[in-house]
């Protein structure tokens, strides 16, 4: 985690997408740095022995099945976290992805479905669900993983991916303008290619070596590089920073 050191001492954090990859380094994160960690995920098994990780070394953390697609599993996941705890202080939506590295010609209408409602409508059905308990509080950060993707487009992708991460970060800035008010910031992070398990399976070691070569810094992204400034943005030193969108790729996009 480096060695700036955050407080979320009595705080509860709820990640998305939390069972492998950037989600589950923000879990271990958060609660290292003292946080109660709510891992939501589909995948039951690496989901759960996350969470049983970060409890071996001393920290907060419980998994729970929760489809962000599904509008009654994430009331049920949300309901469950404010009965136990009474408070949500941040929420990071990072579940997202694609499977199909496509041309748009190629693309599958179900494909450019599926796609878009994990990526985009994810976001927007769990920030729903956060919202009341935010606004009851005056306090929250809600922290949207978006992409480069969304921004530029430098190395193939997938269209409906791009679509959707460039909607997250549209959707940033209209929740940051509505919730300001309310002592509650909204911001984006959009990743250049993270060597994360699904983006090493699903991408050539040519097309990775190429990406890294390409980047400034000269190498691809790695999950630590994500997580101070998900933590900063979570912060009260980030309270005056809102509806921004902050891109950590190596210099590959200096805009």
């Amino acid at each position: 985690m480096g060695n700036t050191k955050f407080n979320f001492s009595g705080q509860v954090a709820i990640i998305t997408g939390a069972s492998v990859g950037i989600g589950k380094g923000l879990s271990e994160a958060f609660a290292e740095a003292g946080a109660h960690s709510y891992l939501l995920d589909i995948d039951d098994e690496k989901g759960g022995e996350a969470a049983e990780a970060i409890r071996a070394k001393g920290g907060r953390a419980d998994y729970i099945h929760c489809d962000i697609t599904s509008s009654p599993s994430v009331k049920e996941a949300f309901d469950r976290i404010l009965a136990e705890d009474g408070r949500i202080d941040v929420l990071v939506n990072n579940a997202g992805g694609f499977s199909m590295q496509l041309a748009t010609v190629d693309t599958p209408e179900d494909e450019w479905d599926q796609v878009i409602t994990r990526n985009l409508k994810g976001v927007y059905l769990c920030s729903k669900a956060a919202i009341p308990t935010f606004k009851s509080q005056k306090s929250g950060r809600i922290i949207n993983f978006g992409s480069v993707a969304g921004l530029a487009t430098q190395v193939p992708s997938s269209p409906p991916y791009a679509a959707a991460k460039a909607g997250v970060h549209a959707m940033t800035r209209v929740l940051s303008f509505e919730l300001a008010r309310d002592g509650i910031t909204v911001n984006a992070i959009a990743p250049g290619t993270t060597a994360t398990e699904r983006v090493v399976k699903l991408r050539s070691p040519e097309q990775m070596k190429k990406i890294g070569e390409n980047s400034p810094v000269g190498r691809i992204g790695e999950v630590e590089d994500m997580i101070g400034c998900t933590l900063f943005l979570a912060s009260d030193e980030a309270s005056y920073l809102t509806g921004q969108t902050v891109s950590i790729n190596g210099g590959r996009l200096a805009v």
